[in-house]
């Protein structure tokens, strides 16, 4: 086997990996209960590979939030907003919408303490984007804090709670905290008005 099928098979067997765990996750009423065994049985490798290739269980699952999320940052960066205050509510619907579609596989990560707190990397990049986006809303005096306490409304333990036991909807949801960015701002234009329509997930 040349050195360049070494590569091709290594890159398919991550792959299947990733996929087999985030269906596994998203299939899942119960994250926590995912097991590595489970993981490899559905992508079809050796229990031996996930442990080469990514270390543990919070270290598949770090890879796998960072697969989902690399095709929404750029997108997120670039979007242009209206003022300040409307790119801070754009930022925190992305990211409660991010949750909400990945709420099993982000309470998996939290469950595991990879995203406990602050050293995963995709909270520092919601972290560093949201708080450069608040140090450009007028009032705003604490505006690392202030990103800090905006992302804990958003937990992914919360955000489960309230639409799987709660039955709110993703709507009501984004709506609420629409309202709850307006409360910590102070007051501005009706927050719900500058929620761009979303298909509920």
């Amino acid at each position: 086997m040349t050195e360049r099928t070494k590569r091709a098979d290594a890159l398919s067997n991550r792959e299947a990996v990733l996929a087999a765990a985030d269906a596994l996750f998203a299939a899942s009423s119960s994250p926590r209960t995912v097991s590595m065994d489970d993981i490899a049985a559905a992508a079809g490798v050796g229990k031996g590979t996930l442990f080469r290739r990514f270390g543990d269980r919070s270290g598949l699952i770090g890879a796998v939030i960072t697969a989902r999320l690399e095709p929404l940052q750029q997108p997120v960066q670039d979007a242009t907003a209206s003022s300040p205050r409307q790119r801070v509510l754009n930022l925190l619907d992305a990211s409660l919408r991010f949750k909400i579609v990945n709420r099993n596989l982000m309470a998996a990560a939290e469950d595991a303490g990879l995203s406990n707190p602050y050293q995963a990397g995709h909270y520092a990049w919601w972290h560093d984007t949201l708080r450069t986006a608040l140090e450009q809303v007028p009032g705003v005096h604490a505006p690392d804090f202030t990103a800090h306490a905006l992302l804990a409304a958003i937990h992914a333990h919360l955000v489960s709670h309230l639409i799987d036991d709660q039955k709110m909807t993703p709507q009501a949801l984004r709506s609420s905290l629409a309202a709850h960015i307006d409360n910590v701002l102070g007051n501005g234009p009706d927050p719900l008005t500058l929620l761009a329509p979303h298909k509920e997930a």
